[in-house]
């Protein structure tokens, strides 16, 4: 009986653990994704000027923009991503579409003011000769218990 239970214990572990793994794209994507988060911090034009799809949309708490805006706010400090702490992040990939959603506190500059914010962020990446670009990023506010 010991046995029995002991054997069902390690079946269930390693059925959940299988479960919880992600397939080579879909781990490329989230890779891609905390490395644009430290390229933001970092300010890095460069490396988003690649992984930005020109014609990108981003939606912030302020509003919406393109490529072009977003890159020069970035390079401006209008926007400083200083820190993203992400919680949990969760992708799917439809062809050549992937859809990933970040839980995050974000630590940023705006307006030379520090703030710190709950979001899920939404990115949209669209894979186009063998590399994915950002197709949308949108930040979405969670409220916290204080906020009701």
């Amino acid at each position: 009986m010991k046995e029995t239970f002991l054997g069902l214990i390690i079946l269930l572990i390693g059925t959940q653990c299988s479960l919880a793994q992600n397939t080579p794209a879909e781990q490329e994507v989230i890779d891609l994704s905390k490395d644009k988060w430290q390229w933001m911090a970092d300010k890095d034009a460069g490396k988003l000027t690649e992984l930005f799809h020109e014609k990108a949309a981003f939606v912030h708490m302020g509003g919406s923009w393109g490529t072009e805006q977003e890159l020069n706010i970035i390079k401006s400090g209008g926007i400083w991503y200083k820190q993203a702490d992400i919680h949990n992040v969760s992708v799917n990939i439809i062809d050549n579409t992937a859809i990933l959603l970040n839980r995050i506190t974000l630590l940023a500059v705006v307006g030379g003011n520090e703030v710190t914010n709950p979001f899920m962020v939404t990115e949209v990446y669209v894979k186009q000769t063998n590399s994915w670009k950002l197709g949308s990023l949108s930040f979405t506010k969670l409220l916290t218990p204080g906020d009701r």
